[in-house]
């Protein structure tokens, strides 16, 4: 299939690899003109604009917003919207909170544009291992790119959950979940270090042990073992932790729905304290965010 891929940062980059990788044909547009040459070099068609992007798609055109939720994702859909016409497709992969995306659709749908919203997980390890899709939109509209969802995800990676919004819905509960085991891990292993045993355990070799059979393994500790090899206390990173939305989003649809998410509520609040403390295990969610998605991390000076 053709696509046109809009944002080549951590996640549009190397979507757009696998793309290529896999057959399809990728017309590419950053808003830096250095990330469009890297990715031409690849076998990608640059464009260095959004109409020239729009304009080396053969109708019904499909396009793919890889950006940051918000006013970034507004402004292009906004840019995007004159230039697409009825039929084309319009998929927006970022982190976006899902009633946007029922705005989204109800501002397109009297053009006749189609509007796909894609929940993405996978970080800078997508290229190589592939991306868990939550798809969200009209069902006929979902199949048509059903090609591209299989080449980007792994066996059973992808998924049809409804109607709009339904795939950012899944995402940001995939998200608050996500912190949830995120605390609860930074937590145990300060325990561990700050036990009698602590000095004497190697956590790095703990995080392996307990992805032998045990009921805690996850991809989540590959990663902590992989960070604790480096650095072994996380010496060299700040436990201070951003959120980037979808915790919120999470909490407050809990609220809203008058679902008890207590742990899920007490993980978000966490992130807003590591702001001001530097524990070890806000050193660990800090690591884990580096390791699984190439987040920024702010750098410790201690000696």
């Amino acid at each position: 299939m053709q696509l046109g891929m809009i944002g080549l940062g951590r996640m549009g980059m190397n979507m757009a690899r696998r793309l290529l990788k896999g057959g399809h044909k990728v017309v590419a547009y950053n808003r830096t003109p250095e990330k469009v040459d890297e990715i031409v070099k690849q076998g990608a068609k640059g464009a260095y604009s959004l109409k020239e992007l729009v304009n080396l798609l053969k109708p019904p055109r499909a396009v793919w917003l890889m950006l940051p939720a918000g006013n970034a994702t507004d402004e292009y859909i906004d840019q995007l919207r004159p230039l697409l016409s009825r039929g084309d497709i319009l998929a927006e992969g970022g982190n976006s909170f899902y009633k946007d995306d029922i705005r989204h659709a109800e501002e397109l749908k009297p053009l006749g544009i189609h509007y796909l919203d894609v929940g993405v997980s996978g970080g800078i390890w997508g290229l190589k291992i592939g991306y868990c899709l939550m798809i969200g939109g009209d069902r006929k509209i979902y199949r048509k790119l059903e090609p591209l969802f299989k080449t980007l995800a792994p066996k059973n990676g992808h998924l049809y959950c409804g109607g709009t919004g339904a795939g950012h819905f899944v995402k940001m509960t995939h998200n608050g979940i996500e912190y949830g085991m995120m605390s609860a891990y930074g937590e145990g292993f300060e325990l561990l270090q700050e036990s009698p045993y602590g000095k004497n355990l190697d956590l790095s070799k703990v995080a392996h042990l307990w992805n032998q059979g045990s009921v805690v393994r996850s991809w989540l500790l590959e990663l902590a073992e992989s960070a604790l090899k480096k650095d072994k206390n996380l010496s060299s990173i700040k436990g201070y932790v951003e959120d980037s939305g979808e915790g919120r989003w999470t909490v407050q649809q809990a609220v809203e729905l008058t679902v008890a998410s207590p742990v899920i509520a007490c993980s978000l609040f966490q992130r807003f304290r590591s702001r001001k403390m530097d524990s070890f295990s806000d050193r660990m969610l800090a690591a884990l965010r580096n390791e699984f998605g190439g987040h920024a991390v702010v750098r410790a000076t201690r000696k």
